[in-house]
């Protein structure tokens, strides 16, 4: 990592090699749409020709009219006023030409980046959990904007345009030696010159654009992080700190975005300088012609004309060099995003889809996060349909790794997590997760009304969606806000209260329906009149479905048939309630330090412990 990278990491570079690869991987993006490409190809040529008509146009100009004093002053007008119609006619041509292909590329352009945009955020949805837990997520937004940006750019500027700008130098060579081969002899020394710096240019470009990419990336991902936990940084006045370390983060792109600077500005500047070099030349040997008798001055001039075009696709391919290097750079992280699999695998013939009876088995499960760091150690138990479990441990403990790996977040390295039976990895991830409900301490809001937060995509009747507003003590909620189910909640909403998102939780769960419910320290941060409220949703949710409750406050746990004690990764203890405390063990004194230590808990909650 380097040294201002805070937390933020790209991956290898691809190798030089593999470009043409690259750019069959973009261009099979462009495949749909061929019909839209073929005609801004077509257009290029009538662009092409309108370009290469109007210096042709001022040397019949000049050698018919302007220098010809064999026609009288009139026809000289007249003529000149007929090429000047001419002209502007070819001019305009050419801007309509340009237009329809400018909207077509355009066009084109915007298909393909909303295409590879939707491809590209479906990938994310389907990546394991593993892998966002290594990902800053400004680094994946700078992905899905940034580069695909990137990409549009060079879709829309660049791959017809250099057709364009191509097929006119090959135009204005062939003009050149028509007009004349000796000077059009003496342009083609500057040629290697022009591909020579070129070359470097580019080799330098790809690499401070690759560098840009990820500063970019970089501040990207310190923005979120920093801007999401401000408050946080607020209270512990890291402020300055934050400050610092932005600032380094900064400093480093702003180095890059320099060097790219410097980098033009000797590239412009000698391509500029060859120009002059050219446009000497040909005065020089031009004027020798005129005055020997071999040119006219209309041959001159338009000699003049097709070199300044010559010279200015040059310049915009140089420039559209620096696009296609951006945009490769960009390629390069997102097809390497596209390429990552998901590290869970998937059964090629999963098992058809099925109702589960809530039977869960942990079977010898083993786990680690990361390799030689073990988690879970042999980890057996089994819960019947119907049945609450519940996990109790110090933090640290496994509590909510067993849910991991129930969820089908990851796999055992050893041993077997089964529902009904059958072994998760023989189940599609989708499938296990439609019929387990999971209720966790941080609720995420979804930007929208409190009905959609409800259903979250789903159709229920009105008398059923009552049943589950009811069930999960949402009423009195939905009362208070204005609007009432139709109130706007979350980003650009209301806010909502920890006791009431814990009940927009339960209510979820229930419109859902599943067989299986897994409580994550659901009953954390809540007030004590909201309590009430939690306790029968809990009640409501729980009925007629296997539960597993994860919780740190042991009154939360009443309600297990089965209280599974977990220290560092393995079962020290299971049983109910009453049993645990007859043991006089480790939950024992968990227990001990909650109540009798008074730190967690009323005498009426200790009370409810021993009934």
């Amino acid at each position: 990592m380097q040294p201002h990278d805070f937390g933020y990491f790209e991956e290898g570079h691809l190798a030089s090699g593999r470009e043409i690869r690259l750019w069959r991987r973009l261009l099979a993006f462009a495949g749909p749409y061929w019909p839209w490409v073929l005609v801004a190809v077509l257009l290029s040529f009538a662009v092409t020709g309108a370009t290469l008509a109007v210096p042709y146009l001022v040397r019949l100009a000049v050698d018919r009219y302007i220098v010809n004093s064999a026609l009288p002053v009139p026809d000289r007008l007249n003529g000149l006023l007929a090429m000047a119609g001419l002209f502007a006619a070819v001019a305009a041509g050419g801007f309509i030409v340009n237009f329809c292909q400018v909207k077509v590329l355009e066009r084109t352009g915007q298909s393909i980046m909303q295409q590879v945009r939707q491809r590209l955020f479906s990938h994310l949805l389907r990546l394991d959990s593993a892998f966002f837990q290594n990902q800053p997520t400004g680094k994946l937004v700078t992905r899905v904007t940034n580069d695909i940006q990137n990409l549009h750019e060079m879709f829309t500027s660049v791959i017809v345009t250099v057709f364009n700008d191509a097929l006119t130098l090959l135009g204005i060579l062939a003009m050149l030696f028509w007009l004349n081969w000796r000077l059009a002899l003496l342009l083609l020394l500057l040629l290697p010159l022009l591909l020579l710096h070129t070359l470097w240019f580019s080799r330098l470009a790809r690499d401070v654009f690759r560098a840009i990419r990820t500063g970019l990336a970089r501040i990207n991902a310190f923005l979120q992080e920093s801007l999401s936990g401000v408050t946080v940084l607020q209270l512990f006045g890291r402020e300055a700190e934050t400050r610092t370390r932005f600032a380094a983060v900064n400093e480093a792109y702003l180095a890059d975005t320099l060097r790219q600077i410097r980098i033009f500005g000797v590239f412009m500047p000698a391509v500029d300088f060859l120009n002059a070099l050219g446009i000497a030349g040909v005065i020089w040997f031009g004027g020798g012609e005129i005055m020997a008798g071999r040119m006219s001055i209309g041959v001159l001039v338009a000699f003049l004309s097709y070199l300044r075009l010559f010279f200015q696709p040059l310049r915009e391919l140089s420039q559209k060099s620096s696009v296609i290097q951006s945009a490769l750079a960009s390629a390069e992280r997102i097809f390497e995003l596209l390429d990552r699999g998901s590290a869970m695998p998937v059964p090629a013939l999963p098992r058809p889809n099925a109702v589960f009876q809530g039977a869960i088995a942990f079977e010898g499960v083993t786990f680690g996060y990361e390799p030689g760091k073990t988690v879970l150690r042999e980890i057996t138990f089994a819960a019947a349909p119907g049945e609450t479990i519940a996990l109790v441990g110090a933090t640290g403990s496994g509590k909510s790794t067993v849910i991991n790996l129930l969820e089908r977040f990851y796999d055992p390295e050893r041993g077997a997590v089964r529902i009904d039976g059958i072994d998760l990895r023989e189940l599609a991830p989708e499938a296990i997760r439609k019929q387990i409900g999971l209720v966790m301490q941080e609720v995420f809001v979804v930007p929208g009304t409190l009905r959609d937060n409800i259903l979250l995509g789903r159709e229920l009747d009105d008398a059923t969606l009552a049943r589950v507003i009811d069930g999960a003590q949402l009423r009195g909620v939905i009362a208070q806000l204005p609007g009432g189910l139709d109130a706007r909640i979350g980003e650009g909403g209301l806010g909502l209260a920890a006791g009431q998102q814990q009940l927009l939780a339960f209510a979820r769960v229930l419109a859902r329906d599943p067989r299986i419910l897994v409580l994550d320290e659901a009953t954390a941060n809540i007030d004590s009149e909201t309590e009430i409220m939690i306790d029968r949703a809990i009640a409501a949710t729980m009925a007629g479905r296997t539960s597993i409750v994860i919780a740190h406050r042991l009154s939360t746990v009443r309600r297990a048939h089965r209280i599974i004690v977990l220290d560092h990764g393995r079962i020290v203890e299971q049983g109910s309630h009453r049993e645990l405390l007859a043991l006089g063990g480790f939950y024992a004194h968990l227990h001990a330090l909650q109540f009798n230590n008074g730190t967690g808990g009323t005498r009426k909650q200790e009370e409810d412990l021993n009934p």
